[in-house]
């Protein structure tokens, strides 16, 4: 039973189907091994960023600093060899540094879809010298006060010397979605 297509002029179509079943195959070969090939990298890029130490002011881990402590009772080194033990953050005296380092205002606000904490404040120097490395540490508390968490940064920036500097939107790290209030404070600063 032959329907004698070719006598009316259809006869190249009739291994069209045999040549789409073809096509399909080696399309839907293709596009599977490029589907395999998205598959490794994403699995290869997730296991380098696993690898990736965290920032300090990205962990979600509480940094161990003493924000309540007066900054204006740290006493100067008595002698050469107690300022030999003093850590590098602190080898001019702290108490006349930190004494005429100010945070004059300051507020934050909430970032990175409602979880980073981005602090912005004026840092105001009054020493005869200019300052560099400023760590500053945000204690987060709820709207009753209550503490939550602290966050430290360190700041490389210079602030020169009887001069005002305003920092913005500086990220400080992820906060709790409790957080209220934030109280920054300057904790320790080095010579430029």
């Amino acid at each position: 039973m032959n329907a004698r297509f070719d006598r009316i002029g259809l006869g190249r179509f009739a291994g069209s189907g045999e040549r789409l079943a073809h096509a399909v195959t080696v399309a839907s070969v293709s596009f599977g091994r490029s589907v395999l090939w998205l598959l490794a990298a994403i699995i290869v890029g997730c296991g380098i960023w696993m690898l990736l130490p965290l920032s300090k002011g990205n962990s979600t881990e509480p940094v161990k600093s003493d924000v309540t402590t007066d900054l204006a009772t740290v006493e100067p080194a008595a002698s050469s060899d107690a300022a030999a033990a003093v850590s590098p953050m602190t080898q001019i005296p702290a108490s006349a540094e930190l004494d005429r380092l100010k945070i004059w205002s300051q507020t934050w606000r909430r970032g990175g879809l409602g979880s980073k904490a981005l602090v912005t404040f004026t840092l105001r120097n009054d020493n005869e010298y200019a300052v560099k490395d400023l760590e500053i540490v945000c204690a987060f508390a709820r709207r009753d006060g209550s503490h939550l968490t602290d966050r430290s940064r360190v700041l490389a920036d210079t602030v020169m010397m009887k001069s005002r500097k305003t920092f913005a939107r500086i990220p400080v790290g992820v906060v709790n979605v409790n957080a209220d209030q934030a109280k920054c404070s300057l904790v320790a600063a080095r010579r430029a």
